[in-house]
């Protein structure tokens, strides 16, 4: 079933692309498989996948610790600062970065390892108090101080949209997403990447590839519905 939903995916991926006159390899397709077994990432590892994300750092140190193969990991949910030094050298790209204080530890813990560390920029589009990220405004300043730091490399942005009923009610905030994106390359600021702008997941991932997403991050609609503990 996996095998299947995972075509599915790649299907609608391609037709966004085309939709919006995009390659398709400009678009990264980011497996989420928080809640999901080994047994369920190796399915989709055989399909060609090779970019997988996970919400939480325990999870994703037990995945790396049974899969050997060279994956990219994306750690794209909220990253406690107690938590660095367990993936700083370990993740392909931290998606999460929402404070000058995170960025601080993650480049304290990266000079440990010798390591330069690629983050995005957490922004909280839709203004939601229950959600992480910071507000558009700041990025720009945010983005300038991170920059200081030497082991810490900024390689774009990141947002959650709001929960809507209908994929097309989030076009807005992707495109301001990618207005914002573009308004930080334009600023040009030394060492600062902007390469990425991660966005869209299963409910209104086409949407986000039609703006400007060059990556998204679908779970559900590869992996099924996620079992949680009760």
């Amino acid at each position: 079933m996996v095998k299947e939903n995972l075509e599915e995916v790649e299907r609608r991926v391609a037709a966004a692309c085309e939709r919006a006159g995009r390659r398709r390899e400009d678009v990264t397709l980011i497996a989420v498989s928080k809640t999901k077994p080994v047994s369920a990432v190796r399915e989709v590892m055989d399909c060609g996948v090779a970019d997988f994300g996970e919400n939480k750092v325990q999870e994703l140190c037990g995945k790396m610790e049974e899969i050997m193969e060279p994956l990219r990991w994306h750690l794209i949910g909220h990253l406690q600062r107690n938590k660095v030094k367990y993936v700083v050298d370990k993740v392909y790209l931290i998606h999460s970065v929402d404070s000058l204080r995170l960025a601080k530890e993650i480049q304290k813990e990266a000079e440990k390892c010798s390591v330069v560390c690629p983050v995005l920029i957490e922004i909280n589009i839709g203004g939601e108090e229950s959600k992480d990220g910071i507000p558009k405004e700041e990025a720009v300043s945010l983005i300038r101080e991170i920059a200081g730091l030497s082991r810490v490399q900024v390689r774009g942005l990141m947002t959650i949209a709001p929960p809507v009923e209908e994929p097309e009610e989030a076009r807005g905030y992707f495109k301001e997403m990618r207005k914002l994106f573009d308004a930080v390359r334009a600023e040009q600021i030394p060492g600062v990447e902007m390469k990425e702008l991660s966005m869209g997941m299963t409910g209104d991932f086409e949407v986000a590839i039609e703006e400007g997403a060059t990556m998204v991050r679908v779970g559900t609609a590869i992996f099924g519905n996620r079992q949680y503990a009760v």
